[in-house]
């Protein structure tokens, strides 16, 4: 059994009771015990960073095609990176970046990337990873700030111990698997590999209370999470 508890992420703040990714959810994730959160960002026209997990808004459109007032005006909900790296300071902001080719706003020239490493700059001393299932933008972000932690997302593919050779090979810290592809033994597998190379495990969604203790035992370092007190609970137990 593992003897450090790893961190507990809530996935999007604490979506199952306020709207996931904004500062309530935010907000009520840090209030439930959480270590840190989970987000996903998207450029504006006008280049800000705003949070949200699509890359539209239905009835809306584009978040890339308005500009960051327009956007806060209609939706006076849906908040800037900015503004929940202020909301979360203490704790750990885990930044997707989403930028996928099937993505209605994809940016083959990692200018939101570059945007999010920016604007780390300007702040200064934030706790964050800043993750994406597209390499080429968390190779971006290494590549202008390497000492800005980066993970690997994945889901089933590549496998998590390919991932862990790719983010070895490119000076990530991290890789975040799908909780799934650590099914049984792959767990300690991945997670002995990972410890050897220096390379954490983050792994996500994980809302049962045994497969959260199981992961734990196996070593990970990070469980994200959509019911952050549930987890806290299973740690602790």
């Amino acid at each position: 059994m593992s003897m450090t508890k790893p961190q507990i992420i809530g996935h999007r703040g604490a979506p199952r009771v306020a709207r996931e990714n904004t500062l309530a959810a935010f907000a009520a994730a840090r209030a439930q015990g959480a270590d840190g959160v989970e987000l996903d960002v998207h450029a504006t026209s006008d280049g800000a960073i705003v949070v949200h997990h699509d890359a539209e808004i239905e009835g809306f459109g584009i978040l890339a095609d308005h500009p960051v007032d327009e956007i806060r005006a209609t939706f006076a909900w849906l908040p800037t990176l900015a503004e929940v790296l202020d909301l979360c300071a203490g704790g750990r902001v885990n930044i997707e970046i989403k930028n996928s080719p099937r993505d209605a706003d994809f940016d083959a020239e990692e200018r939101l990337a570059a945007s999010v490493v920016a604007l780390l700059a300007q702040r200064g001393g934030d706790d964050v990873i800043v993750s994406s299932f597209h390499l080429p933008s968390i190779d971006r972000v290494h590549a202008l700030n390497p000492t800005i932690p980066t993970g690997y997302l994945m889901a089933i593919n590549p496998a998590p111990l390919d991932a862990l050779g790719i983010a070895i090979e490119r000076g990530h810290r991290a890789i975040h698997p799908f909780f799934g592809a650590l099914a049984d033994r792959a767990a300690v597998l991945v997670v002995e590999a990972a410890r050897t190379a220096g390379i954490a495990v983050n792994t996500w969604t994980v809302n049962d209370p045994d497969e959260i203790a199981r992961l734990a035992d196996a070593g990970v370092d990070a469980i994200v999470t959509d019911v952050p007190a549930q987890a806290r609970a299973a740690l602790d137990r």
